[in-house]
C-alpha cells in the first residue's frame, strides 16, 4: 500500500471521529445507540443536566424525560407515594451498541438505595440483559424512578415497546427490593440476590401459587440468614407472581432486542468507521457492488 493510500486512510478514521462522534448514530425509524434520560427536575436546571451530561460524558445522544406524572403513575399502584416535579433527579444512559451482556453502572456517590444487582435483577425480569446502563443524579437520590428511564431508553433506542405489563412488573420489583432492603437485617444486594434465587426456583416449578413461592421465599432467606418480616414476604411473593405472569412477554422482548443488538442496526462508531474504511481498501466490496456477499445496508 502507497504512502498517499495510508494518509488518505488515516484522514478518513479521523474524518469519521469528528463527523459521527459516539452515540449520534440515528437508525430507521429513529432509533439511536446511545440514549439519555433526565428526571424532569435536573432536566429543567441547566447546572444540574451539565453535571450529569459529564457523568455520562457522551455527545449528541437522544434525549428523554421522565416526570413526576411518569413515576406517579408506577408508584400509585406499589408504594402509594406521589412526587412532585421538583422530586425527580435520577438520570440513566442506555447504550445498546455491541453485542455483550448487560453492564451496570450506578454513581454510589448520588445513588443512595438502589445497587446494580438490584437494577439486574429487575432488567432481566422484563428480558433486558444487554447494553451498557449508567445511572446518576446530580443531587442524592434514591434512584428508583431511574429504573422507568433505563427503560424508556430502551424503547427510545430499539424502537420496540416494551409491554406495559412487563415494565410494571419491573417496577414493582425495584420499589419492592428498596423496601425490603429497608426493613429487613441484609443488604440490598443481598437482598437482590436471593431475589434472583427466588425467581430462579420459581422458574423451575413454573408456578405463580402464593402458598409455593412463600415457601420458596422462606427457604431462601433462611438458607442466607436473611431475617424479613411477614409483611415483606407478601409483597416479595406479590411481585414474584406479577413477574412469573409476564414472564413469556419478557421473553418475547428478550428475543426482540437480542436480535435488534445482533442485526447490525446497533453497530459500535468502531465498526462503522472500520467497514467505511474496509469499502475503500477493498473495492469490490464497495455499495451497489453485485459480487460482493456482504450486505451493503450494514455499513
Amino acid at each position: 500500500m502507497s504512502g498517499k493510500s495510508i494518509c488518505a486512510i488515516i484522514l478518513v478514521i479521523i474524518a469519521v471521529a469528528i463527523f459521527v462522534p459516539f452515540g449520534s448514530s440515528d437508525h430507521v425509524g429513529g432509533t439511536s445507540d446511545v440514549v439519555v434520560t433526565y428526571g424532569e427536575t435536573t432536566y429543567n436546571n441547566a447546572e444540574y443536566k451539565q453535571i450529569v451530561n459529564n457523568y455520562f460524558n457522551v455527545n449528541n445522544a437522544k434525549e428523554s424525560v421522565i416526570t413526576a406524572n411518569d413515576v406517579n403513575k408506577i408508584s400509585s399502584d406499589i408504594s402509594q407515594r406521589t412526587y412532585n416535579s421538583n422530586q425527580i433527579f435520577s438520570c440513566a444512559m442506555v447504550d445498546v451498541s455491541g453485542n455483550n451482556n448487560i453492564d451496570i453502572d450506578v454513581d454510589t456517590s448520588k445513588i443512595t438505595t438502589v445497587t446494580p444487582s438490584m437494577y439486574k435483577s429487575a432488567l432481566d425480569s422484563a428480558g433486558i440483559t444487554k447494553g451498557h446502563v449508567k445511572i446518576t443524579s446530580p443531587v442524592s437520590a434514591t434512584g428508583e424512578s431511574a429504573l422507568a428511564g433505563i427503560m424508556q431508553s430502551y424503547e427510545e433506542s430499539t424502537g420496540t415497546k416494551i409491554p406495559d405489563k412487563v415494565k410494571d412488573a419491573a417496577n414493582n420489583e425495584i420499589y419492592t427490593q428498596s423496601e425490603v432492603a429497608q426493613n429487613s437485617n441484609a443488604s440490598a444486594d443481598d437482598i437482590a440476590k436471593m431475589m434472583d434465587t427466588v425467581k430462579e426456583e420459581v422458574a423451575k416449578e413454573n408456578t405463580t401459587d402464593a402458598g409455593k413461592i412463600t415457601n420458596i421465599v422462606n427457604n431462601v432467606a433462611s438458607n442466607n440468614n436473611i431475617q424479613i418480616s411477614n409483611n415483606d414476604i407478601n409483597i416479595l411473593v406479590n411481585s414474584i407472581q406479577q413477574t412469573q405472569s409476564v414472564k413469556d412477554q419478557a421473553s418475547q422482548y428478550q428475543s426482540q432486542l437480542s436480535g435488534y443488538v445482533n442485526s447490525g442496526a446497533a453497530q459500535s462508531i468502531f465498526d462503522r468507521a472500520i467497514a467505511f474504511i474496509n469499502s475503500i481498501i477493498n473495492p469490490t466490496n464497495k455499495v451497489g457492488n453485485t459480487n460482493t456477499t456482504n450486505n451493503s445496508s450494514n455499513y
